[in-house]
């Protein structure tokens, strides 16, 4: 055999192998990639409405229900009406939890708006660091800055909870989590007013009031073990939420909220208030929003958050306009954290709706 033939065996026997190995590596990628579709899929749960006259004349079964109290009034003295509806008399030390927002959207509540409530329940304002990247809330020292930018620390003080590092709290009926990491300084408070600003999300679809005691109660390094189904602890949130599931993400916010109602006397000690205005389907939390593009609608409360998020949805969906912010809770099966937290015994979805407002 000549040297030319033997130089030509070679080259097409390395070349053999490169294709085999290309083979393999394509094969091997697809595999992967078919894992990852299929750990990463979920199923849209299509929207039912829960108030309980809704659900009578359809025919379906109703059991335990919730109060949820309605104003289609937004001013500092609804707020308080709706408060009073509640029927509380706190006594001890008050947090308010609320999202004092991120750098560049001023989406989140206005001050002047809550400003009397803070004030009647003599509340600390509280919050805990972020979790995801390029936040400038992810330390306490910025994140009391971008507090102070939009007027919160003229109302009234602020407590960063995880401050000081947080703690661990159990979570009793958990699928993914067996345990919370809170802000450590929630321990210092004797009640809760969890005062949301209802409006979508980019991951969970929305943001109401079980979101705001789980992602955000819990601290930094508690906000990424919610994200990721209890897999990762260090920040940023980033990478684990690309590898987790949808409905493990809000199936461990459901557990994570289960846990703070649970150490609030099992929900004696917490209250809930949501108001629906400058509803963005991007949360607070974003920077740079996307537009309102639909009306405000009111303020709603209740002891329950599993009811009182319910009856936000199902009023965004009786709207006219926000046809977006409705995709935006279908597309990333936002209902399931309602499903899931029922499941657990967190509360009920239906509710008797009661309006605060004169006829």
């Amino acid at each position: 055999m000549s040297d030319m033939e033997i130089k030509d065996k070679k080259k097409r026997s390395g070349l053999k192998k490169f294709i085999v190995g290309l083979t393999v590596t394509i094969g091997v990628i697809a595999g992967l990639a078919a894992v990852y579709m299929i750990h990463m899929h979920y199923d849209i749960q299509p929207h039912e409405y829960y108030d309980i006259e809704t659900m009578e004349k359809e025919g379906r079964s109703i059991g335990d229900h919730s109060t949820v109290y309605v104003t289609y009034d937004i001013s500092p003295e609804a707020l308080m009406k709706a408060y009073d509806a509640l029927g509380v008399s706190p006594s001890g030390k008050a947090a308010v939890k609320l999202s004092t927002g991120e750098a560049g959207n001023d989406n989140h509540l206005d001050p002047d708006l809550i400003k009397d409530l803070v004030h009647r329940v003599d509340g600390t304002i509280v919050e805990c660091n972020t979790a995801y990247s390029g936040s400038r809330r992810a330390e306490t020292a910025m994140h009391r800055q971008v507090a102070k930018e939009h007027g919160f620390t003229d109302i009234a003080g602020l407590d960063i909870m995880d401050e000081d590092g947080y703690m661990s709290i159990p979570v009793a009926r958990g699928d993914h989590l067996k345990e919370n990491w809170v802000g450590e300084h929630l321990a210092n408070y004797d009640f809760v007013l969890v005062l949301s600003h209802f409006k979508g999300h980019p991951m969970g679809g929305f943001g109401g009031a079980l979101k705001n005691i789980s992602i955000g109660i819990a601290s930094s390094r508690g906000k990424t073990r919610i994200h990721t189904g209890g897999l990762f602890s260090k920040p940023p949130i980033d990478l684990g939420a690309m590898i987790t599931n949808q409905d493990v993400f809000t199936d461990s916010m459901a557990e994570a909220a289960l846990s703070v109602s649970d150490y609030e006397g099992h929900g004696e000690n917490i209250v809930y208030i949501s108001v629906m205005n400058n509803m963005s389907v991007d949360c607070d939390c974003v920077s740079t929003p996307a537009p309102v593009t639909m009306d405000d609608i009111g303020i709603l409360a209740s002891r329950d958050p599993v009811a009182l998020d319910q009856a936000c949805v199902d009023l965004v969906f009786r709207s006219e306009d926000g046809e977006d912010l409705r995709q935006r809770i279908l597309e990333k099966n936002g209902l399931n954290i309602l499903s899931h937290a029922e499941k657990i015994g967190l509360g009920n979805r239906a509710y008797s709706l009661v309006s605060l407002d004169e006829e």
